[in-house]
C-alpha cells in the first residue's frame, strides 16, 4: 500500500499501531514537564535499533525536556509505516530514511530533513544459513525476503541488491516481519530465507554463524561501495508545513538530536548501558555492544547533512525508478542544514 492511499479508517488503525500494528507491541512513550507548551509527536520505525539510537538518547536522558518540548514517540513494526503514520498527520514529525524524503517529494509529497542522525543506511542483507544454504544469485527466485515493514529503508536496500545483482525484484516476495525478536523468529523459523535488517540483530546472527552476509552498509566503506558516495541514513523529517508553521518546535527538536550526537561522540559502554533500555539489548549485552562499535563510525558527528548525501540518494532511487529523472528532485527543498548550525553554536560542537 502506497503512503498516498491510506483511508479514514486505515488512519484509526495508524493512530492505535502503538498497541497492536501487526499483532507486535509498540513502544509509546513520553517526556512532559509541568507547563510544557509544545507537544511533538514522533513516528520511528524500530526505535530499539541501534539506527535510531540518537533518538533515544535524546528521549531518556532529557534532552527533548530540556529544550522545553513535551514529546512523544510513536514507534511502528517499520519506517513504512512510521511514513504512512506521518503522511496521516497521525505523527507531526518522522524518524526514518532520508531517501523517504526523496521518494516522498517524486510523488508529490513536501518533507524536509531537518537533522541526520546516521551517514549510512546502517543496514545489512542476509541468508540465512539453514533454510536458504547460498549457492548462486539464481537461487533467489521464489523466495521471502524478511524485511521490517513493506515501503520501508530495508526493503529499498534489499531491492537495490537485487537489481544490482541482476535478480528481477518480481522474482521475490518481501515481507514485513518487523524488529527485534519478531524478526529474528522469522529468520528461525523459516518463514523468510533472506532478511534485511539493522544491528543489533544483525550482529548477533552474525556471531551466532546463523546468516550469510549479502550486503552491509553498517560501515562508510561498504556504504560507498554500494552507492558511490556518501548515503545519508536516518534523520528527522517532517511536513514543509510543519516545518513552516511550527519553527520553535522544529528548532528544539533539532537541538536535542544534535545534543544526543555529542553525547555519544564519548559515550562509553557503561555510559550507554545505563541509557537505553534493556528490552533493547535483546538479551545479550555483549553483542550489542558490539553492534554498536561496528557502526558508531556511521553515526552522524553533528546532524549536518553529508554534502554529496542528496545527490547520492537521488542517484539511488533512480536506479529503481529510471522513469523518474534526476532533474525532477529539487535538492534545496530535501534538507537544510539552518537549525543544525544553530545547534551547534548553541551546544559548542
Amino acid at each position: 500500500m502506497s503512503p498516498l492511499s491510506v483511508t479514514r479508517r486505515q488512519l484509526g488503525r495508524l493512530g492505535m499501531v502503538s498497541a497492536a500494528a501487526l499483532g507486535m507491541p509498540a513502544l509509546l512513550r513520553a517526556q512532559s514537564r509541568p507547563g510544557a507548551a509544545m507537544p511533538v509527536r514522533i513516528a520511528v520505525g524500530g526505535q530499539a535499533g541501534l539506527y535510531y539510537l540518537p533518538l533515544t538518547v535524546a528521549l531518556e536522558l532529557g534532552f527533548f525536556r530540556d529544550e522545553g518540548l513535551d514529546v512523544r514517540v510513536m514507534d511502528y513494526p517499520g519506517g513504512g509505516l512510521a511514513l504512512q503514520a506521518l503522511h496521516g498527520r497521525v505523527a507531526d514529525v518522522c524518524c526514518g530514511a532520508f531517501e523517504h524524503v526523496v521518494r516522498q517529494q517524486l510523488r508529490g509529497v513536501a518533507y524536509r530533513s531537518l537533522a541526520v542522525l546516521g551517514r549510512a543506511p546502517q543496514l545489512a542483507l542476509v541468508a540465512s544459513a539453514r533454510h536458504w544454504p547460498l549457492k548462486d544469485i539464481a537461487g533467489f527466485r521464489g523466495l521471502r525476503v524478511g524485511v521490517t515493514a513493506l515501503d520501508s529503508s530495508t526493503q529499498f536496500l534489499a531491492s537495490l541488491w537485487l537489481n544490482q545483482s541482476g535478480v528481477p525484484l518480481d522474482a521475490v516476495r518481501f515481507v514485513g516481519v518487523g524488529s527485534g525478536m519478531e524478526a529474528l523468529t522469522a529468520l528461525r523459523q523459516g518463514r523468510v530465507h533472506a532478511l534485511c535488517h539493522s544491528d543489533p540483530l544483525i550482529t548477533m546472527l552474525e556471531q551466532r554463524g546463523e546468516v550469510r552476509l549479502l550486503a552491509d552498509t553498517r560501515t562508510l566503506k561498504g556504504t560507498v561501495e554500494m552507492f558511490g558516495g556518501a548515503m545519508p541514513g536516518a534523520c528527522l523529517y517532517a511536513p514543509q508545513d510543519y516545518v513552516q508553521n511550527h519553527s520553535a518546535e522544529v528548532q528544539a527538536l533539532v537541538n536535542a538530536l544534535v545534543h544526543a550526537l555529542k553525547w555519544l561522540q564519548t559515550a562509553s559502554p557503561t555510559d550507554l548501558a545505563r541509557v537505553v533500555p534493556p528490552s533493547y539489548l535483546l538479551g545479550d549485552r555483549a553483542r550489542y555492544m558490539a553492534a554498536f562499535y561496528k557502526v558508531r563510525e556511521t553515526l552522524s558527528p553533528d546532524g549536518l547533512m553529508p554534502e554529496d548525501g542528496p545527490v547520492t540518494a537521488i542517484r539511488a532511487v533512480a536506479r529503481l525508478q529510471p522513469e523518474s529523472a534526476a532533474a525532477r528532485v529539487a535538492l534545496d527543498k530535501t534538507f537544510s542544514n539552518d537549525w543544525v548550525r544553530k545547534a551547534k553554536q548553541k551546544f559548542q560542537l
